[in-house]
């Protein structure tokens, strides 16, 4: 492929960001415009000479604009191979004249989506004409230049500076590659749409739209290559937050960030999660944040160091100050005040993330978890209690002040990796035992790991899934702790209740388990 001369140029585009701009730099190399609707009036009303696309084919637009582009005189102009004598011939004897750019932006079908419009509404911002002409044009990328993001206008203008008008292979092949993986991230959209439409959450075919927010120094470890990216959803989280400080995210901020985000939006109470290498290390809830966060880095202060945070609510100044007393790699919030900001910048390393509102816990989306040959697809974990729906199987029910602390345990346990037993009091955990292969070993790690700071005389636990015996539970009791939350359902579910009833220790299932592995 050689560069390509540039004489006539398409242009279609929903979002007009920077077009008049673009187009200014076409005339600049004389390049005839052809466009349509609105984004031939914009041009026009900017002095820039455009012809219609109706003129140019001799045929109206119809249907209420459905039909603009979708003639062979324009799928002829773009797909025909210039080095190809048959088609030369075909477009003579056609009066088809070649295209050799199409810029077109599509239908802002995600945005009228989100934006909650009726059925009616959505279907009509599906767009037919621009994914077909971006297709096209990049199916002819050896002539053929197309331009889908506003963001690529500057680019491919100073490649035609450098290259007297014409385009380089090398750009006209990056820019295929784009188009294609922006049509598919688009139908993707409206396929998952439309399987919401009828009520499927698993359609027999699925895919997924990310775009790329950024490449990241490595990965997981550093001969790991990485990159974040961002769906169509939008939703308040580390992915779309602002970072108003700190150092590059990594692949393991984020990864933390994200567990301990999840986790404080469970709690409508002020609340503070600190989370190190994805699980939560220390969480409380409390009157206020400043609170929240004393009780919170008590559970384990030698693992909070250098560990993540997350707040449910604006950082004031004092908890600013607290902050910035400890070593954190990553501090995320829905916003911060002026005071608390300009405190947390004298520690300039820490990166700072600002979400804006927090999204709902509760809301039904999925996750995805590749494998080798495809992908576990599932919904989201956002099971939820309330204590009308637990069931007391010990002979002790749960006093009010254990029954607060269950319920907040079994938040935190939800978000602990599997084994996970978690033990709380006062709204604030005190020892945690993650990823274990057996769950008296979680049951036993907790313990160890409070008695070297809060300790577990008068907790709560949980237990993200049932006892198979009654020894993990044995552990947890004779660590002290007075009340009990776990799923039930094991075939010894008798012998553990008798032992929690031997020891005068309250007990609540909730038919519900939390593994998260």
């Amino acid at each position: 492929m050689t560069d390509q001369p540039i004489a006539r140029a398409l242009i279609s585009v929903s979002d007009k960001t920077g077009l008049v701009e673009f187009a200014e730099g076409l005339a600049r190399h004389q390049i005839r415009i052809l466009s349509t609707g609105g984004s031939a009036r914009t041009l026009k009303d900017a002095g820039i000479a455009v012809t219609e696309v109706s003129a140019h084919t001799e045929f109206p637009e119809i249907m209420d604009g459905r039909i603009k582009t979708l003639h062979p005189i324009i799928h002829g102009g773009i797909l025909a191979r210039r080095d190809d004598r048959k088609h030369r011939t075909q477009m003579e004897s056609h009066g088809i004249a070649p295209i050799y750019m199409v810029v077109v932006n599509l239908y802002p079908f995600a945005e009228t989506m989100r934006s909650g419009a009726d059925f009616a509404t959505c279907i009509e911002n599906i767009d037919i004409g621009g994914p077909a002409l971006i297709r096209s044009a990049a199916k002819n990328y050896e002539y053929v230049t197309v331009i889908t993001d506003p963001g690529e206008y500057e680019t491919v203008i100073a490649d035609m500076d450098r290259n007297h008008g014409a385009t380089t292979s090398e750009l006209r092949a990056f820019l295929a590659r784009e188009a294609y993986a922006r049509t598919s991230a688009y139908d993707s959209v409206i396929a998952r749409w439309l399987a919401d439409q009828q009520g499927l959450e698993f359609p027999k075919r699925m895919s997924f739209a990310a775009r790329k927010k950024q490449d990241l120094r490595y990965g997981e470890n550093p001969h790991q290559r990485a990159a974040l990216y961002a769906n169509t959803s939008r939703l308040p989280g580390v992915v779309n937050a602002e970072q108003i400080q700190g150092k590059e995210l990594s692949y393991n901020n984020i990864n933390d960030g994200d567990a301990a985000f999840e986790l404080v939006c469970e709690y409508e109470e002020p609340a503070v999660v600190i989370v190190k290498h994805a699980n939560p290390c220390g969480v409380a809830v409390a009157d206020d944040l400043s609170t929240a966060w004393d009780k919170a880095v008590a559970c384990d202060p030698v693992s909070a160091f250098g560990g993540v945070v997350a707040i449910n609510g604006t950082i004031d100044a004092a908890l600013a100050e607290k902050l910035t007393a400890l070593f954190l790699e990553v501090v995320i919030a829905p916003d911060t005040d002026d005071a608390a900001r300009s405190i947390l910048s004298a520690k300039e390393n820490v990166r700072v993330l600002l979400t804006g509102p927090l999204p709902d816990p509760a809301r039904l989306d999925l996750t995805a978890k590749m494998l080798t040959g495809g992908m576990l697809v599932q919904t989201r974990d956002n099971g939820a209690l309330a204590p009308d729906t637990l069931e007391v199987v010990s002979e002790r029910a749960p006093t009010n002040s254990e029954m607060a602390d269950l319920l907040f345990a079994w938040k935190v346990c939800k978000h602990v990796k599997s084994n996970a037993i978690v033990y709380a009091r006062g709204g604030a955990t005190v020892g945690i035992g993650a990823g274990q292969m057996s769950r008296v070993d979680a049951a036993r790690i907790g313990a160890q790991k409070s008695a070297e700071h809060e300790g577990t005389k008068d907790s709560v636990i949980a237990s993200d899934a049932f006892f198979p015996f009654a020894d993990g539970l044995q552990v947890a009791i004779e660590a002290g702790a007075t009340a009990v939350i776990q799923p039930g359902g094991s075939k010894r579910d008798a012998e553990v209740i008798a032992a929690a009833d031997a020891a005068g220790v309250a007990m609540v299932t909730t038919g519900m388990r939390h593994f998260r592995h």
